[in-house]
């Protein structure tokens, strides 16, 4: 029989050590924390902190498993940035939804959190200094992108863009009853449409209503008897009804991209990407010439969209992801290009590109 005493102490001595290490981190932080403020530099520094996360990973011999490795070295990256600077960070509420979750695993626990009610109250709130950062989810895999945060953009100029996070969508079923007892389900329209299939094949008997959000419908559920909702895993913790079939999603690589945003520029980092914004003249050809500066120099263009103008009707805005920060010398003089061939013509930012989604299990397991 193994010695539990022996091993304890062992604990004990480990314990002690990492008491010692985790406040040299932080007096160390602090002390960074104190020359970010002298030169003005920005507190959050999103491929500083993917850096230290992935470099823990790749140290690791994966006795600790990955998932819980990366959340416990977020919330160490969260507590050292409450320590340089207390910050406040809004996202699309209310508690306990995606975007939610987006922020958690971008910027952890120890900062302070504000729901707010619609995306251009987010922007608002960034703008206008009441929050140091913003979340907004930007585009769904399957559902294309969210309109009303480009339009949002056109409406706040001064908003940037400084970093970007892939979530995957897990919808729960999530019902204080067993299933052949559910005689409703209440969610927003679209975790309707997301998951149709399984309801049909599950649950084709039950009524489905609809309702303005997602924590709406849990709300509901949880005071109507006979009901479930849909819902996320940290809904159920955060609310308290309980999981009752995870992943009911027809499409189980269905993942939302968000923004995080602020009214200052990102630290360059490498592996970064740029979002344009600009009007094109009216005339033949008009945005096949303004792409043409990035062809030319092998420049990706990973994403295009247009917006109504609403400055100029039938003069679209168009929107546009490039792989590249805008410094790099092959970038920046085809962006010079663009911008004396366009008007309206705005770079939203550059920012660390993400390569990876957040894990289902991160997802699963994240409490707030």
């Amino acid at each position: 029989m193994p010695n539990l005493d022996e091993y304890r102490q062992q604990i004990d001595a480990i314990d002690q050590e990492l008491v010692r290490l985790i406040d040299h981190r932080m007096a160390v932080s602090k002390v960074i924390g104190e020359a970010k403020a002298e030169t003005g530099s920005q507190v959050y520094h999103a491929g500083r902190h993917e850096a230290v996360i992935a470099e823990a990973l790749r140290r690791s011999d994966a006795s600790c498993p990955p998932d819980d490795l990366r959340r416990l070295f977020r919330e160490l990256l969260s507590i050292s940035l409450n320590l340089q600077r207390s910050l406040a960070v809004a996202y699309l509420g209310p508690v306990a939804t995606f975007s939610h979750f987006a922020a958690l695993e971008r910027f952890g626990s120890a900062v302070k959190y504000s729901p707010m009610e619609t995306i251009p109250a987010v922007f608002e709130a960034v703008e206008n200094g009441s929050a140091d950062y913003g979340v907004v989810p930007i585009e769904n895999s399957t559902g294309g992108m969210v309109h009303i945060a480009l339009d949002a953009f056109i409406a706040h100029e001064s908003t940037r863009i400084c970093a970007e996070s892939f979530v995957p969508v897990r919808h729960c079923l999530l019902s204080n009853v067993p299933l052949e007892k559910i005689r409703v389900v209440y969610s927003h329209p679209q975790p309707f449409a997301q998951c149709g299939t399984w309801l049909d094949g599950n649950l084709g008997h039950a009524q489905r209503q609809e309702v303005a959000s997602t924590v709406a419908g849990l709300l509901e559920a949880m005071r109507t008897p006979g009901a479930a909702a849909i819902g996320s895993a940290l809904a159920s913790q955060h609310y308290g009804l309980p999981v009752l079939v995870e992943s009911i999603e027809d499409d189980h690589e269905n993942a939302t991209r968000f923004l995080v945003i602020s009214n200052e520029d990102a630290t360059p980092s490498p592996e970064s990407k740029t979002s344009i914004s600009f009007a094109v003249r009216n005339e033949p050809g008009a945005l096949f010439n303004v792409l043409q500066p990035f062809a030319k120099r092998g420049i990706n263009m990973t994403k295009i969209e247009s917006r109504p103008n609403r400055r100029q009707a039938w003069e679209p805005l168009f929107f546009l992801d490039l792989l590249g920060h805008r410094t790099e010398a092959n970038l920046a003089s085809a962006l010079e290009e663009v911008r004396a061939a366009t008007d309206e013509f705005r770079i939203l930012g550059s920012y660390p590109r993400q390569t990876s989604l957040a894990s289902v299990e991160s997802v699963r397991k994240l409490t707030g």
